[in-house]
Parts: C-alpha cells; sequence; structure tokens
C-alpha cells in the first residue's frame, strides 16, 4: 500500500464529529477536538444523525475531512465518498471514538484519542483498496457470509421439554399459571417465537469468472478480504462430514456469489437477503492519514 509523505498542519480541516461517539465517549471526543485545534485550523461540525453527516462532507470544499467516531462512521464515510465518486482526490482521516474499533485499528490507525489525532496532523496517506459490489455498497476490510447453523434452523418445538404443570407433587404451580393466564388482557395475541434463520448452504462461488464451489457441494462460511495490491483473498469452507473438510481458497480480483438466498456482512454492516452478488477490487481507491511508517494489521 502505497504512502504519501504530506505534512497536515499546512492544511484547513473538517472535523465531523459522529453523534454516537459525542454520547458514547464525550471526553475522547473533547480530547481529540483540543489536539486537532492546537495544531491544525479546523472547522467543527457536530451532526444530529446521517443526513447532517452526509451534508457535511459534500460542503467541505478543500478542507480535509476528519471523522471522529467509530468504525461504523468511517464506513459512512467512505461511501458517500465513494458514491459521489470523490474518494479519489480525497485523503480521509479518523479519530477512532466509541466501542467498535477493530477496522480502524486493522487499517493503521492508534485507537487512543492523542496518538490518533497526532497523526491526523503528522501522519502519511496510505492508498487502500476497496471492494465495491454491483449496487454499489462498498467494503474496506473483510466480508463474510455467516455459516450454516442447522441446529438453530431446527429448534425444539413446544413439545420438546415437559410441561410443569403435569409434575407430580407441585399442583400449586397449575394454580399460579392459571392465575397469571387470567391477568392477560382478552384479545392479546402471545408474541411468536422468533424463528431461527439459518445460513447458506448451497452457493456458487465464481473468483476471475472461475468456478470454486457450486451448488452441489454445500458450504458452512465464506470470507473474502483484500490481501494485496488488486487481489482479494477468498476462503471457502464446505460442509464437513467426519473429518474437518480442507478450505477452499483462491485470488482475484472479481468474486460473485450466487444461489439461495443468503446474508452477508460487509465490515460492521450486514446486508441481504441475495441471490447474487459481484464484488470487484478498485486497487488504491481510497486514501487514510496514518502514523509514519505503520503497517496495517497482519501485513
Amino acid at each position: 500500500m502505497a504512502e504519501v509523505a504530506t505534512s497536515a498542519t499546512s492544511e484547513q480541516l473538517l472535523v465531523v464529529v459522529d453523534p454516537v461517539a459525542r454520547r458514547s465517549d464525550g471526553e475522547s471526543v473533547r480530547i481529540a477536538k483540543d489536539v486537532l485545534g492546537a495544531g491544525a485550523g479546523m472547522k467543527l461540525c457536530l451532526p444530529d444523525g446521517p443526513e447532517e453527516f452526509a451534508r457535511a462532507l459534500a460542503r467541505r470544499g478543500s478542507r480535509r475531512p476528519v471523522v471522529v467516531g467509530d468504525d461504523r462512521a468511517l464506513i459512512r464515510a467512505v461511501a458517500l465518498l465513494h458514491r459521489h465518486r470523490e474518494l479519489a482526490g480525497c485523503a480521509l482521516s479518523v479519530v477512532p471514538v466509541g466501542g467498535a474499533l477493530s477496522l480502524a485499528r486493522s487499517l493503521g490507525v492508534p485507537t487512543g484519542p492523542v496518538a490518533a489525532a497526532r497523526a491526523v496532523l503528522d501522519g502519511v496517506e496510505r492508498r487502500m483498496d476497496l471492494m465495491v459490489d454491483d449496487s454499489d455498497g462498498v467494503v474496506l476490510g473483510a466480508l463474510r457470509i455467516p455459516p450454516l447453523r442447522p441446529s438453530q434452523a431446527a429448534g425444539a418445538g413446544p413439545e420438546a421439554a415437559p410441561d410443569p404443570d403435569d409434575v407430580p407433587g407441585r399442583p400449586w404451580l397449575r394454580t399460579c399459571q392459571s392465575l397469571v393466564r387470567t391477568l392477560v388482557p382478552p384479545g392479546r395475541p402471545s408474541r411468536p417465537a422468533a424463528a431461527p434463520e439459518p445460513g447458506p448452504s448451497r452457493l456458487r462461488v465464481e473468483v476471475d469468472g472461475e468456478t470454486l464451489v457450486d451448488l452441489h457441494q454445500p458450504v458452512e462460511a465464506v470470507s473474502v478480504s483484500p490481501v494485496a495490491s488488486g487481489v482479494a483473498s477468498v476462503e471457502v469452507r464446505p460442509v464437513s462430514v467426519g473429518a474437518e473438510a480442507s478450505p477452499l481458497l483462491a485470488r482475484g480480483r472479481t468474486v460473485t456469489v450466487s444461489g439461495a438466498h443468503f446474508r452477508y456482512r460487509a465490515d460492521t454492516v450486514v446486508s441481504g437477503p441475495v441471490r447474487t452478488r459481484t464484488w470487484v477490487v478498485q486497487e488504491g481507491a481510497w486514501g487514510l492519514t496514518v502514523p509514519a511508517g505503520s503497517e496495517p494489521a497482519g501485513s
């Protein structure tokens, strides 16, 4: 991943503080604002929701955007800039604040407010690969299609457990339960148990047009993540019978998954169900400011 050594101190910053960060950790937000304000010209935006967040980014002008928030705020900013085709000319910075920070950490961003704010001021731009799907969704880190869980799909029925009313020696329990039932307002429907939703079972996974696994072979899980310039690593775990089945591995630029309706997790966002989806790796599609000399986790 290429790094561009550009000083940030002479730039004007647009600091957009995600509302979730303000509610969850106001002290870290204050520290980040103090460090950034002491080192650069800064315009502060405190949006109340996603629409104001989007408007703030759209009106940034020549200011470099700095997102103060968690992984979801970072993903939202990248998705907005991608949607407006502004990622190529915009170096994004982030000060991670909140509960979900694993993505920012994996990209090489410090998770402490002081260190992250200093990286914004003194760091370098690293160009990152981006996976873009055929609905214009983006994936910064990893894509997962969850495992098949047949035990969840075959939940126990109402007769699976013995009825405590019929247990000998506890006639008082039947009386209490009858009393409770009389206190429920008439006509009020009982809440049905949520039906468990199984994961994918039979999927076709194609990498650069070559079939890695087809519909006749059930799979437990699929994972896709960028690993090199313009290339994603794909791992398919077949359903094992007896001994554990070896994963199927491939690398390529384009990954298509199709078959039964499936859900997928792109970074922190769960989407679907869909019957088919294609992801394409765009090399160096977006820039993120990181500390000079740092490396993303796992590199």
